[in-house]
């Protein structure tokens, strides 16, 4: 096993690694930018490394100035986290050669799953079914005829692309030319890669995804199904665990598929098989691989009860999995909601500023991954995803339930939120009944308003002044302690707030 690792990213990924590594006995080095010199990750990590300015290009992007830290710190393996570096080939591949340790899949089955066209067509070779498309050459004239082939509606999807970026679909032939070059140069400017490839588009497909994991003893399983419809632009909101329109032929389907298909390119560690499910005809689609840990990873946890992150760094070290597919179960239900700031009633608006006031819901099976404390900056610079909220009970409806209280229970002033917005799509009937497809969002809520509800100024004030410790009327005496014999203050010695040295 390791004795020191470096985590290649930040926030709440960060925040979820480090206590993965430190409960393994794991010493943990952050990185940081110049904007994140006071987040949450740097406080808890045992070292710290600067890596550069606050634009992600030139810090957690930067792969000279992230291997530097990692050898000046003498990490022997360093963890990529989600977004970022997590599926770059080349970065994986520069880590091994500089004699560490990346804690993921090889470099070839990341390039291999990378580009979308050429992981088609290693599906269909393997025998995993695919949306009828199209992979090849992709001058106009060539995907013009593809796409009288293929039928409308029609999915234009950039080969390298992610996050919605170079997608667009096609009603109408007339709408093709168009759409393809709005596609080309979209994924021109975000991937330096115009390349295109076209697949069926399904309107009201669902967004299913198989949790997969390997060792490097040739072990593969699946850790069962995440339902994950609920979506904006492509952006997931709202994940859940078992999916409420899978049935047992189904899910068994489905993952022996998501087996295959992570066997063809000899894949190792924790990744993710996404499929689209036509509920009409009950039929699956290999849609893409997510050769990285998803945002999404703990609601698996909670109903398979695995450390998926540890199991990462286990099976980096070479550890086999002590566990077989038979002996794996799906244990209640899961749901996740991701609280970002932003302004849903504005198009999702991306908000920056101070959180003025966190606070997170607790009680039995509710956990909450966050990457910040009240006081903290949410940067302008990078994703604003204040914290993933998730929970775990018997079943759906008591899931539901969970997640609404939980909700409920849950502060963040200062800037605007989802919350509101989640709270209605979880009270939503549709969403009650398990009917929420991957353009059920736009079909619903395209003319959502937010009830108003706005806090007068001495709320926020109130918040602001939380942040800091109430302290004694005079620094220079001990408050008076009255007649308990517990008071800290009774002893000259004990912590006194806001002094240097305090407890």
């Amino acid at each position: 096993m390791f004795k020191t690792a470096l985590i290649a990213n930040r926030g709440e990924i960060a925040v979820r690694l480090i206590r993965a590594f430190r409960e393994l006995g794991i010493y943990t080095i952050a990185v940081y930018s110049q904007a994140d010199q006071q987040a949450l990750h740097v406080r808890l990590a045992d070292q710290a490394m600067y890596i550069g300015e606050a634009p992600a290009v030139q810090s957690y992007l930067s792969q000279e100035r992230i291997l530097q830290a990692a050898l000046e710190s003498g990490a022997q393996a360093i963890h990529p986290g989600y977004g970022f570096l997590s599926e770059n080939a080349a970065f994986a591949q520069v880590v091994q050669d500089a004699g560490l340790t990346f804690i993921g899949p090889s470099p070839s089955a990341i390039q291999a799953m990378g580009d979308k066209g050429a992981a088609r067509a290693r599906m269909i070779k393997a025998g995993v079914p695919v949306v009828p498309g199209y992979q090849g050459a992709d001058d106009p004239q060539t995907l013009l005829r593809a796409a009288g082939e293929i039928g409308l509606p029609l999915l234009i999807k950039a080969t390298a692309g992610g996050g919605g970026k170079g997608m667009r679909i096609a009603w109408q032939f007339a709408d093709l030319p168009e759409a393809l070059s709005a596609a080309r140069n979209e994924s021109l400017a975000a991937f330096g890669d115009g390349r295109l490839i076209l697949e069926r588009y399904i309107p009201r497909a669902h967004h299913i995804e198989i949790q997969i994991l390997g060792d490097q003893h040739g072990n593969l399983l699946h850790l069962f199904e995440r339902e994950c419809s609920l979506q904006r632009r492509y952006q997931k909101i709202i994940e859940e665990t078992p999916s409420p329109l899978l049935d047992d032929t189904n899910r068994q389907a489905m993952g022996a598929a998501a087996v295959a298909a992570a066997r063809a390119v000899g894949y190792h560690n924790a990744g993710t098989v996404e499929f689209l499910f036509d509920p009409q005809n009950r039929q699956f689609y290999f849609l893409e691989m997510n050769t990285r840990l998803q945002v999404e990873h703990p609601i698996t946890e909670m109903v398979a009860g695995l450390d998926l992150a540890q199991w990462q760094i286990r099976i980096a070290a070479g550890e086999r999995l002590p566990f077989t597919q038979n002996e794996l179960r799906q244990r209640g239900h899961a749901i996740e909601c991701r609280l970002y700031a932003e302004d849903p009633a504005n198009d999702f608006l991306p908000a920056a500023g101070r959180l003025l006031r966190w606070i997170e819901p607790k009680g039995p099976g509710v956990r909450v991954d966050s990457g910040f404390t009240s006081g903290d900056e949410i940067s302008l610079h990078y994703d604003p995803l204040i914290a993933k909220i998730i929970v775990h009970a018997a079943d759906r409806p008591s899931a539901i339930r969970k997640m609404q209280a939980s909700l409920n229970e849950t502060v963040a002033l200062g800037l605007p939120t989802n919350w509101r917005f989640l709270q209605d799509v979880l009270a939503h009937p549709d969403f009650q009944e398990g009917l929420a497809h991957t353009a059920w969002v736009e079909e619903c809520f395209d003319a959502w308003e937010a009830e108003r509800c706005e806090l007068p100024p001495e709320a926020l004030i109130a918040a602001a002044l939380t942040q800091f410790e109430t302290l004694p009327a005079s620094l220079g005496e001990t408050p008076s302690v009255g007649s308990d014999p517990y008071s800290p203050w009774r002893s000259p010695k004990s912590f006194r707030l806001g002094r240097a040295g305090g407890g």
